[in-house]
């Protein structure tokens, strides 16, 4: 039905979040991402928004002041599962004084490893609602097959991410390896089956069209270096003036993904724009400041910067900023970038990982000949 969204609550990568599902409307689209700054989520097919009572009663406003209507749709997490009311009750416990000391044990191991922050929040997350989940069990007495049970009674009922699922088992593998309880095998813990998701790329003509569309000298340079150099959000971020290095033409990406620094080759027409960018900023501490002088630039509001330059620029997809490190990767490959070297610029530890971009590549598609042509 047009001119109606489909509200629903959903665990997302283990936070509970709002989707707004309808079928496809580019008015309705343009409305939610001018009003609302909602992110899509590939996985879930819909926009997200963080789910509370002062979100939902915000989202019902505005969508009916733009003559929306609003269907609540029953939420999973009163469905899919039989024994729901056990499960709440479960989720809902408090964890024992022997389970309590392990975990903190465990998080102080990941500290003394130097796991990054969000790591250590995602684990630490992951196993909080597992163990929850078999309050009613001392932790000497979980194995493999209550794993298996909170996948399908837990993960599955919930239809939560594939990627949510491997998390779980990283985050359990190390932790029954650092408390040591012997009746779990760590080995007998199954990943699930890997997916095989194409990334999304765009056009060298679209990409043109998005990082021209801004007037913002910062959000156009913001945009441009993230996909000449194939910086992820966080990279970008976290650069400094000092970072940039214009004698060699070098960008130097310190502790990214894995902890590992690396340098990418900065291009001419970027290093004009950054200059003619650090004029106007002058930024203090961070390359791209916020609001507020010598705070980084906040990830959401960057997340908008892009939905605005793509709303400008006449662009009906759900562009994220991942996906202009995916096209600067298919654009290296087309050009005839060897795949070791793209490798190393995006900064993958395995070369099966960069591999995938060979399938999204056009250069040696375009070359087949359809058999129709022949008829």
């Amino acid at each position: 039905m047009e001119n109606c969204i489909e509200l629903e609550k959903l665990l997302h990568k283990g936070k509970e979040q709002l989707a707004l599902k309808f079928k496809y409307n580019i008015n309705t689209i343009n409305t939610i991402k001018q009003t609302l700054t909602p992110v899509w989520s590939n996985t879930q097919k819909a926009w997200l928004l963080p789910c509370s009572n002062n979100n939902v009663n915000e989202i019902i406003n505005i969508l009916h002041h733009h003559h929306i209507k609003v269907v609540f749709k029953q939420t999973i997490n009163e469905t899919r599962v039989s024994d729901e009311s056990s499960t709440k009750q479960t989720l809902t416990a408090s964890l024992n004084n022997e389970t309590l000391s392990k975990l903190h044990e465990f998080i102080n191991w990941l500290k003394s490893r130097r796991y990054s922050e969000n790591t250590i929040s995602t684990y630490t997350d992951c196993i909080k609602t597992f163990l929850k989940f078999f309050a009613e069990k001392n932790l000497g007495e979980i194995n493999h097959q209550d794993v298996i049970t909170f996948n399908n009674q837990y993960i599955l009922a919930k239809q939560l991410s594939a990627s949510y699922q491997n998390q779980l088992v990283n985050a359990l593998k190390l932790f029954f390896n650092v408390v040591q309880n012997k009746s779990i095998n760590v080995e007998l813990i199954h990943r699930p089956k890997r997916e095989k998701l194409l990334p999304n790329v765009l056009s060298k003509e679209d990409v043109k069209l998005i990082l021209s569309a801004s007037n913002n000298i910062k959000h156009r340079a913001m945009l441009s270096l993230i996909y000449s150099c194939g910086l992820r959000c966080g990279e970008l971020l976290n650069l400094k003036p000092g970072h940039i290095d214009s004698k060699r033409g070098l960008v130097i990406i310190k502790q990214a993904k894995g902890k590992k620094d690396r340098i990418v080759p900065l291009s001419n027409k970027i290093l004009e724009l950054l200059r003619e960018y650090y004029k106007a900023a002058k930024p203090q501490n961070w390359l791209f400041e916020g609001q507020l002088k010598g705070k980084a630039y906040d990830e959401r509001s960057l997340q908008s910067v892009l939905k605005q330059s793509v709303s400008k620029a006449g662009i009906k997809k759900p562009v994220t900023l991942h996906w202009l490190r995916h096209s600067y990767a298919t654009h290296l490959l087309e050009n005839g970038t060897d795949l070791r070297y793209i490798q190393e610029l995006l900064g993958h530890s395995s070369s099966r990982t960069t591999e995938i971009y060979t399938h999204v590549s056009n250069k040696a598609i375009q070359k087949i000949a359809s058999p129709f042509d022949t008829l």
